[in-house]
């Protein structure tokens, strides 16, 4: 007989632990899970999935208004924001479901309440139950971060926007981040006018300085409206319900129905006992791991987004997998993170893998950059000027691709498969070398100049 009640305990029922819940009972091991919410973590729930439902029902108002040009008369259309969110929360409980089934087929047990760290080898459910377990995995992932400022409880995160009652008429996003951007597209697209409020000069740090940029043209000619350079100072509910946005560099306010922060997320550890075990975090609250996920306490690991590593779903999925490879299969592992593919569901999507024009050119004496600025064939049937752009970047001396950048329709679907070239470290030539499927956008990447 075992001394502990379970071989696994995971504290968090996301695209992570789940990953790790259902390898690790494959190997064998006895695994219960604890999550307090809905199984199926940010991501599945409140998170890029639910977001990407409604970046498709956004996509329909452009569509039907090109559609006149394509020959199609379409009389009486309109949107109803109800149909559209109820559809989608519908699918998010579909897919709770099959999450639950997943960890039930595989034989996890799980409980439906918040569990505490309460030592090495412990944890203590909200009901007051205490279980034991010889690991104990940490995969509680991240929270909106909402500022320090008077009547921020006015406002909304990404966690809220999806069960709006009604869609606002006027939306104010605070971030200039991928949710952010994600965000202003739906919104835009819906009906609703959109500003974006950003407390620094750019949006989309991190991305190709070009392809943001293409980005943040486009979303002005769409009429997003972006004011840079401006912190909250509060936001103020008025007796009619309409909120006003109030800076601290004496810009105007903004009148407003909703208030969005998109600022940044950090690890959800609130609470979650880690002094208990004595498990050590950084200064930005996230747990510090090892290569194989362990912390500085033997029996405690943790994967995902609390880690503050990459906060993208497939690395935490990964991340599990290999902790469970690692502990209970006899197979050592790590999460290789680099050449990660990203991408922004913005209105036109960007996608991104490799290095930037600004990293190459601080990692290496020469590149080369090659680009294809073109009007895709179904903007110009449908009189759109938006226009598409693709970016690669390639060593100079071994022309080998270092990193390649898109802004288009279908972006981030072209995308996933030339990263497996950029990771498989190919050069130029072997793009020049395949012939081009004709027509098409992604003909584009073997025919850059």
């Amino acid at each position: 007989m075992s001394e502990y009640d379970f071989d696994l305990f995971v504290v968090g029922a996301g695209s992570g632990g789940v990953r790790a819940s259902r390898i690790a009972a494959s190997h064998g091991a006895r695994v219960a899970v604890a999550e307090e919410y809905r199984v199926g973590g940010t991501c599945v729930i409140r998170g890029c999935v639910p977001k990407k439902m409604l970046v498709y029902g956004s996509h329909f108002a452009e569509d039907l208004e090109d559609a006149a040009r394509f020959g199609w008369t379409i009389e009486g259309a309109k949107f109803d924001w109800k149909t559209l969110r109820d559809i989608v929360l519908a699918d998010v409980d579909r897919l709770n479901t099959a999450y639950q089934n997943t960890l039930d087929s595989n034989k996890c047990t799980t409980f439906h309440e918040r569990a505490v760290i309460s030592g090495p080898n412990a944890v203590t459910l909200a009901s007051g139950k205490t279980v034991s377990a010889k690991y104990i995995l940490i995969a509680t992932g991240g929270w909106p971060v909402t500022p320090d400022i008077p009547g921020a409880e006015h406002g909304i995160t990404s966690n809220e926007v999806f069960h709006l009652d009604e869609l606002p008429k006027r939306v104010v996003i605070a971030g200039g981040g991928y949710i952010a951007n994600e965000f202003a597209g739906i919104f835009r697209a819906l009906g609703s006018h959109v500003t974006i409020v950003n407390r620094s000069d750019q949006i989309l740090r991190g991305y190709d300085e070009q392809i943001r940029d293409r980005l943040l043209q486009i979303s002005m000619m769409k009429g997003i409206d972006f004011r840079f350079n401006a912190p909250f100072e509060k936001i103020e509910k008025r007796d009619d319900g309409c909120l006003v946005a109030h800076f601290a560099d004496g810009k105007p306010p903004i009148e407003c129905d909703a208030v969005m922060f998109a600022t940044g997320r950090m690890p959800k550890i609130d609470g979650l006992g880690l002094e208990n075990a004595g498990v050590a975090v950084n200064d930005k609250g996230a747990i510090v791991v090892d290569q194989y996920n362990r912390t500085n306490v033997e029996s405690i690991y943790a994967v995902g987004d609390v880690t503050d590593r990459v906060q993208l779903t497939p690395v935490a999925i990964r991340e599990g997998h290999a902790f469970a490879d690692t502990v209970f299969g006899g197979k050592p592992r790590t999460v290789d993170y680099d050449c990660i593919p990203s991408a922004v569901f913005s209105n036109p999507p960007l996608a991104g893998v490799g290095l930037t024009e600004r990293q190459a050119r601080e990692k290496f004496a020469e590149i080369k950059v090659y680009t294809s600025d073109f009007r895709p064939m179904r903007n110009v049937l449908a009189g759109r000027t938006e226009r598409s752009l693709y970016k690669m970047i390639c060593d100079a001396v071994t022309d080998k691709v270092l990193g390649l950048h898109m802004i288009s329709p279908d972006a981030p679907e072209i995308l996933q498969a030339a990263a497996i070239a950029v990771k498989a470290g190919l050069t130029k030539q072997a793009f020049d070398d395949t012939v081009a499927l004709h027509p098409s956008m992604a003909e584009e990447l073997v025919l850059l100049k």
